[in-house]
């Protein structure tokens, strides 16, 4: 009985010092860098076209119904 009890004991042991020298997990990868594509170079010409064909539409529909 004293030779289970210090076997269990030793096992005990060994499996705290073995969890403990088990490595950090390592940290996940970085994601990757947003593309580096500018968006205000457009966007007043975007604004422009698109505010043109509005008032090109308007200007149609108002023509049809009068």
């Amino acid at each position: 009985m004293q030779n289970k009890n210090m076997l269990a004991s030793i096992l005990f042991f060994f499996v705290g010092f073995i969890s403990m020298a088990q490595g950090a997990t390592p940290p996940p990868p970085m994601p990757p860098p947003p593309p580096g594509l500018p968006i205000d170079s457009g966007v007043v010409a975007l604004f422009l076209v698109a505010l043109s064909f509005g008032i090109y539409k308007a200007y149609t529909i108002s023509k049809k119904t009068a």
